[in-house]
């Protein structure tokens, strides 16, 4: 599940994890993270994620990183968002009202893009990736932000033998085994949803679990 999966699943448009509304664990849960307006908050993996615009209504810079093109100019011209694209390095820099987001490889991020960010929102970061490679992102994230950055983490607890991601099951052990020895971790709360995409109902899985943490980086 590498960059073309991703890249194909935009031009075909078969993107079932996107949310039309703000997720809803956002709005209810955020201001519990004690963030100021001025910090900014990175989203990984942004897609065209309608939370990056709420979050600018909070007075927040927001910083995103986006693989496919397609996702990130949608995100702007679906709003109808001024935007411009600078080219750098290892991205496409595309810098509007709302956000500025890097499209290319999370991996290729370094502190120098998320200077000044207080804060992380990952509601579908974590849970898009497999396994193997969820060890390498966390580690990337951990690097990359400033020490003392919070991070409000949303996952699906699901019966993955039964339907195989994404988005992926991930559990509580998981998380602990990916981010306690560098953070915090507290469960903020773990309810059943049934904001899934079409083919978790066309599966027949009867619970699927939302749970959502505060990770605080402590190093």
């Amino acid at each position: 599940m590498h960059r073309e999966f991703w890249l194909e699943r935009w031009r075909r448009n078969e993107i079932g994890w996107h949310q039309a509304e703000v997720n809803p664990w956002l709005a209810a849960r955020w201001a519990e993270l004690g963030i100021p307006p001025e910090r900014a908050v990175f989203v990984p993996l942004c897609g065209k994620s309608l939370d990056m615009r709420w979050l600018h209504q909070q007075g927040h810079p927001v910083i995103g990183v986006e693989l496919s093109e397609a996702a990130v100019t949608a995100y702007f011209e679906e709003a109808e968002e001024v935007y411009r694209a600078e080219q750098g390095q290892f991205f496409l820099k595309y810098v509007g009202t709302s956000a500025t987001i890097y499209c290319g490889d999370f991996m290729d991020l370094t502190v120098l893009q998320l200077k000044g960010v207080g804060a992380v929102f990952d509601r579908g970061a974590l849970v898009a990736l497999p396994p193997a490679m969820r060890v390498f992102y966390a580690d990337h994230l951990l690097r990359i932000v400033p020490e003392r950055t919070r991070i409000l983490l949303v996952t699906l607890e699901y019966d993955q033998s039964r339907l195989a991601g994404p988005p992926h099951a991930v559990s509580e052990a998981e998380v602990e085994a990916l981010f306690s020895g560098r953070c915090s971790v507290e469960v903020l709360a773990r309810e059943p949803t049934s904001a899934v995409p079409a083919r978790f109902v066309e599966a027949g899985l009867d619970r699927v679990v939302e749970t959502v943490y505060v990770l605080s980086k402590l190093r």
